[in-house]
């Protein structure tokens, strides 16, 4: 169990080098439960509000007829962007990587490219 949790937390701390990333949490999607967090975990969130927050904005999407899983969220702030990405499991329920981005620092294409592309490289 302690490879596994040094490895994710290895693969957390890599997402920390993306342009701008100032923390990162990998969060169960149902229960809020975090896994793992790296950086300032207040700029990637609390488990259980990330978890509410993609919840709340999925139901929205579904209930106007948007239909599918909920992929990625973006939220921007005249100084932060906190980006949420729907990371799937092989078994069980999806898992929420959640980042806080430094605006000034950060180009949101680049970031986002490079957080979508290490996404799954946490479960690996």
């Amino acid at each position: 169990m302690e490879e596994m949790s040094t490895a994710l937390q290895a693969s957390l701390d890599r997402l920390l080098d993306s342009p701008g990333v100032t923390g990162v949490a990998l969060v169960d999607a149902v229960t809020g439960l975090t896994y793992g967090a790296a950086g300032d975990i207040a700029e990637a969130g609390d488990g259980p509000e990330v978890c509410e927050l993609a919840a709340l904005i999925a139901e929205r999407l579904s209930a106007a007829g948007a239909e599918g899983e909920l992929e990625s969220v973006v939220t921007t702030t005249t100084k932060r962007h906190h980006v949420l990405f729907s990371v799937a499991r092989p078994v069980g329920d999806p898992l929420i990587l959640a980042a806080g981005l430094d605006r000034d620092r950060a180009n949101m294409a680049l970031a986002l490219r490079s957080l979508g592309d290490r996404a799954a490289e946490v479960l690996a």
